[in-house]
């Protein structure tokens, strides 16, 4: 085990946000270069469907996240 400290909280859960939008960019690279097959084309748009719904979940993760933080400079009462 690392003792290395996690990065902040938002940096740790962008990261994986970040790696689906990078995937999703590659994949839409590759289907504009037009040299796919259409099985292969028609495999890779299913992917991106597949990422797109992870992101999307990933995003009402971050939502729910930040909603249950509080804000700045507000403390909890005890």
């Amino acid at each position: 085990m690392s003792d290395a400290p996690l990065p902040p909280a938002d940096q740790r859960d962008t990261a994986a946000l970040e790696r689906l939008v990078a995937h999703l960019e590659d994949v839409a690279a590759r289907l504009r270069a037009g040299d796919l097959e259409p099985e292969a084309a028609a495999k890779l748009v299913d992917d991106c469907a597949q990422v797109a719904s992870n992101a999307s979940a990933e995003l009402e993760r971050l939502a729910r996240v930040a909603a249950s933080e509080p804000l700045p400079g507000q403390d909890q009462l005890l």
